[in-house]
């Protein structure tokens, strides 16, 4: 079923020490090792197969100027790096159900180049395991032209070199981290969520906003913890409030009590809480010590603002009550989530649905206009196709334009994209969450736009 009639040059640069998650990160995963599914169309929930050995790969020395050039075969392969297991599992189910709505919706419309596109599926883990890197081997050895993923910042950051040096496309739904932004990734890494920069502004504001004078932060020790803790700290004093209390904590520790006495001992109007599953924990502290959702301001971001968090709250009603948070997150139409249940009837959440969407779409309409599946081609087209030409709204309306020779700016599912020549979004949605008696999210979020120059 797999093409094995070109070469792939594969050149692994020096990887990055393990680092900690943004959108993502290290948290108590399982280590199960990565599932391996091939489909075209959509799957309920992610295979529970039994992991294939890691396959080797030709490598070649680039040179100076550029990285490895996988070959075009003229069927465009995307591959999945999203979370099965691990610290932020809660979101992939949404993540698998965007991408492989979208290959539907490509598909039913006449594929690409001519073929229909194949989606290839894989469990990234969290920065605790080696899943991520295994998974790469595999896909990258199946010859995937974009990779989808990872959720995480920390796990894309142990396996972008990898990717990217390959010549293939890497297109994260969920990376938030600042970091990504500057990269040394050859042009081939884009996101469709946005900078943390954007959502700590909007937090920050929302806390203030509330009446909140002073604020304490407890958030996790990795990139994404530690670089939303500064941009929230920003906003705050810029909105005219203070920040009392600061505190990193290890997302692993055992407990966090000693943590969570000295958060109370500072005794801030507000509390943030940056983290993910370990999040959980953290708050049933934070309630015994007298500082929970009950007694004070509580917020959150979008490691923790799911309906995962609730869950971990039963029998206990009210428990998160009136905390709020933000994350990245479109006002999707109900059409778009009906179809997205239709996908996967388990989905509890659409975070990050629209943003996997809109990766394989962009994908999709990039191969047409570069009329190539080679990853380097793809990658030159990728931003363009969401930019300065004529508007459309759907993948078969873009396709029709696109393959008429129309310059083409896709603006999905999660609005304008309007990708930066660095690959980040340049405008972002965010919704203002709270949680309700009944320990879950309500219905109707805020919404609101914020703005980002090219970066």
């Amino acid at each position: 079923m797999l093409s094995t009639t070109w070469l792939r040059r594969l050149t692994v640069v020096a990887m990055l020490a393990m680092l900690a998650a943004a959108c993502g990160g290290p948290g108590g995963g399982e280590t199960t090792a990565p599932s391996e599914t091939v489909a075209s169309a959509p799957a309920s929930e992610p295979a529970e197969t039994e992991p294939t050995e890691t396959e080797a790969t030709e490598t070649e020395e680039p040179t100076e100027e550029e990285g490895g050039s996988a070959e075009a075969d003229g069927q465009l392969k995307i591959g999945t790096l999203l979370p099965e297991t691990g610290s932020l599992a809660f979101l992939g189910p949404p993540e698998f159900a965007g991408v492989d709505l979208a290959v539907m919706d490509i598909n039913d419309a006449g594929g690409v180049l001519g073929e229909d596109v194949e989606a290839i599926d894989g469990d990234s883990g969290d920065t605790t395991t080696d899943i991520a890197n295994q998974t790469t081997d595999r896909l990258l050895s199946q010859n995937v032209d974009v990779i989808i993923g990872a959720a995480s910042s920390g796990v894309s950051l142990t396996v972008i070199d990898k990717i990217t040096g390959a010549g293939v496309v890497q297109i994260s739904p969920a990376n938030t981290a600042p970091d990504f932004t500057d990269y040394d990734d050859n042009g081939l890494y884009f996101r469709t969520a946005p900078s943390d920069v954007l959502q700590g502004s909007i937090l920050g504001e929302v806390i203030v906003e509330d009446g909140n004078a002073t604020v304490g932060i407890l958030a996790l020790q990795d990139p994404y913890g530690e670089g939303l803790a500064e941009f929230v700290t920003d906003s705050v004093e810029n909105s005219g409030a203070e920040v009392v209390e600061t505190i990193i904590y290890d997302p692993n520790a055992q407990n966090f009590d000693a943590e969570v006495q000295k958060m109370a001992a500072a005794d801030p109007d507000a509390i943030v809480v940056i983290g993910f599953d370990e999040s959980a924990r953290i708050l049933s502290s934070m309630i015994e010590a007298g500082i929970g959702p009950g007694d004070k301001s509580v917020y959150g971001t979008d490691g923790n603002m799911g309906n995962a968090l609730g869950e971990q709250f039963k029998g206990e009603k009210g428990a998160l009550e009136g905390m709020k948070g933000t994350t990245p997150l479109t006002d999707l139409s109900k059409d778009f989530t009906d179809r997205l249940l239709e996908v996967d009837p388990k989905l509890k959440d659409f975070n990050y649905a629209g943003e996997s969407y809109d990766a394989v779409v962009i994908a999709a309409l990039a191969t047409i206009v570069a009329d190539s599946d080679a990853g380097v081609d793809i990658a030159e087209e990728l931003a363009d196709v969401t930019r300065g030409g004529t508007k459309c709204t759907e993948f078969e309306e873009c396709k029709e334009l696109a393959e008429g020779g129309e310059d083409i700016d896709y603006d999905g599912v999660t609005g304008p994209l309007e990708l930066s020549d660095a690959g980040d979004p340049t405008s972002a949605s965010f919704a203002i969450l709270e949680f309700q008696e009944n320990n879950q999210l309500g219905e109707k979020p805020e919404f609101r736009q914020a703005e980002q120059g090219e970066g």
